[in-house]
């Protein structure tokens, strides 16, 4: 599982997905990995970890959302809520949860997306199943919701069906067939081409992946996550020079000491 560890240290830290939060103060920091995730408990660990002054504050906030009526007030209720997770706390998940709870009462297509989106790249990054399995339903919602107001958005419908890849509960097919009905329509469109392979390594089809991934290369060769990617497929398939190449190719966008170095080891061990 070496090669699983540098691919998603690279990832994490390059990865051309990568959200742009990773050094929040919640990262790492989750309760242990389980089967489920409570929204509610997570909050609760993760106020711990807040100063006396930071936690009177947050206890202001809250109070005001259970008082507040009007949908005007309790948007402007989460909306504080989520900037504090953000600016003062640094805390990824309290931070988006909120802003989806805005998000969806607004109704704001832009806003409902960013959510979406931002989950979903913020899940790929988490050992944590049920965090995961959680943040995957909590997008699929949002992107569901942005649907019924654009049903035509391949962006969104690309992210809709991804999250069935994560554990979003419903028929994972049909997502599927939405992520391909948009690379059929616009072969050149990176981000479908880049979930259909994810899609494949998925469900184990190493071949499917490998095409997709290397079509993602053609449109962006930049993508540095699709690089490790294949990396990795490689190896999984016992086709070590193909390995050593993809992690070489990837190593030269890597700035980070110890990554090089636990690339260059890799490397050297696949030869």
């Amino acid at each position: 599982m070496i090669a699983a560890a540098v691919m998603l240290l690279v990832i994490f830290s390059m990865g051309q997905f990568t959200p742009p939060h990773e050094d929040h103060a919640d990262h790492g920091k989750a309760a242990p990995p389980s089967n489920s995730f409570e929204i509610n408990s997570f909050l609760n660990e993760q106020k711990k970890a807040l100063s006396p002054e930071q936690s009177a504050y947050l206890t202001s906030l809250e109070d005001a959302i259970s008082r507040g009526d009007l949908v005007t007030q309790r948007k402007r209720n989460f909306e504080l809520l989520s900037d504090f997770w953000r600016d003062s706390a640094r805390s990824f998940i309290p931070y988006i949860y909120y802003y989806a709870e805005k998000a969806k009462l607004e109704n704001s297509e832009k806003n409902l997306n960013f959510a979406a989106h931002s989950m979903l790249e913020e899940l790929r990054g988490t050992s944590d199943v049920g965090l995961k399995t959680w943040m995957a339903n909590q997008a699929n919602d949002l992107f569901a919701r942005s649907l019924k107001i654009d049903p035509n958005n391949d962006s969104t419908l690309i992210g809709w069906g991804s999250t069935y890849f994560f554990g979003a509960s419903g028929a994972p097919m049909e997502g599927i067939l939405k992520i391909r009905e948009v690379a059929q329509r616009n072969p050149k469109n990176v981000f479908a081409q880049f979930m259909l392979g994810y899609g494949g390594m998925v469900s184990g089809q190493t071949d499917k992946a490998i095409e997709r991934f290397l079509k993602v290369l053609e449109l962006d060769p930049t993508n540095t996550e699709a690089v490790f990617l294949l990396a990795e497929l490689y190896e999984k398939d016992g086709k070590k020079k193909e390995a050593a190449e993809w992690y070489q190719k990837g190593l030269k966008e890597v700035k980070n000491p110890e990554l090089i170095k636990a690339l260059e080891e890799k490397i050297n061990s696949l030869k």
